[in-house]
């Protein structure tokens, strides 16, 4: 299944609950690790069912919200 990777600027846990809780809404998201002190999201998903892009506009709102920078790092291919 594909990976992708998000700098997103998580300061504690209410913030990395919060990504987990979006994130994991979306239907296809399989896996969701989320990372508060290196500031980093790596999403393992269902190709067909949710993008890179989708994930990354869902987190965008919660960026605006919160006023958290969202990055998109990369998206992989795995095995």
């Amino acid at each position: 299944m594909p990976t992708t990777t998000f700098h997103v600027g998580m300061t504690c846990g209410g913030c990395s609950a919060a990504v987990e809780r979006i994130l994991g809404k979306l239907d296809g998201v399989e896996k969701i690790d989320a990372n508060v002190e290196a500031k980093k999201v790596e999403v393992t998903y269902e190709e067909g069912k949710v993008t890179p892009e989708v994930m990354f506009e869902k987190l965008q709102k919660w960026s605006e919200a919160s006023g958290k920078e969202v990055k998109m790092f990369e998206a992989a291919v795995l095995g």
